[in-house]
């Protein structure tokens, strides 16, 4: 089932989310300072081209640099991402086929505002990590 809801979700919005976040990690890699960045986009770039079967848990060493690299990242460029989520989202919410895929990309939402911290991991083992 999984592998049905990411190969419609490809079609209808994973590709254009996932080619948003490589633009934006290109444009933050221009410096060296945003190298940290792009890379999270170009991370989260993945995870939004195939979404299902994966979920984001908080890293327990993850300290004050990753919150003031998320506020650098939220200035920068995670509301134009997370603007482009909920364009995408409501969207797709408009018919029943797509309602799961509109959830799914409010479920980006969180993650494209403040990725700095996070890990993305399948969510057969959303703990294993820890």
């Amino acid at each position: 089932m999984k592998t049905i809801l990411n190969v419609i979700w490809l079609v209808l919005c994973g590709l254009w989310m996932c080619l948003g976040y490589f633009v934006a990690g290109l444009i933050l890699c221009i410096t060296i300072i945003g190298i940290p960045f792009g890379i999270a986009a170009f991370r989260i770039g993945v995870y939004a081209l195939w979404p299902f079967g994966y979920t984001t848990v908080e890293r327990r060493d993850a300290g004050a640099g990753s919150l003031i690299g998320n506020v650098l990242w939220l200035i920068l460029a995670g509301w134009w991402l997370a603007l482009g989520h909920i364009v995408t989202g409501v969207a797709l919410c408009i018919t029943i086929i797509g309602i799961p895929f509109g959830i799914a990309n409010f479920k980006l939402l969180p993650l494209s505002l403040m990725p700095l911290g996070r890990e993305i991991v399948p969510t057969d083992q959303p703990f294993a990590t820890r």
